[in-house]
This record gives structure tokens, sequence and C-alpha cells, in this order.
């Protein structure tokens, strides 16, 4: 589904579950950050495994 349609989506579980992905997404990558692990994402269609040093820097520059 695209983010137009979860937004129109009649259920609002379906519209809350993009919001709460990125949430989890947010944690998972402060956690990852506080344990010193890498998290494994896709971005631009391949998949990246990130260090919590890397992830601590992307945090800076954004």
């Amino acid at each position: 589904m695209t983010q137009q349609e979860l937004s129109q989506a009649k259920d609002p579980d379906l519209r809350a579950s993009l919001q709460a992905m990125q949430r989890a997404a947010e944690l998972a990558r402060r956690t990852a950050m506080q344990t010193d692990t890498h998290i494994v994402i896709v971005e631009n269609e391949q998949i990246v495994r990130l260090s919590a040093q890397q992830l601590q820097q992307r945090g800076q520059s954004t």
C-alpha cells in the first residue's frame, strides 16, 4: 500500500500503522547505538548494514 492509501484506509489501525513502523525504526536505531550493534536496512533497493557509529553520524548530519 502507498502512504496515500494508508492515510485513506477505513481501518484506524491500518491508518496508524505507518507511524507505528516509523516509531519502531527509531527505537531500533536508538537501541543499536546504545548497545553498539548493527542494524540492517534497505536503502535504494540495496540491503545495507549500519554500525552504531554510522547511525550516530547520520543522526548528527540530519
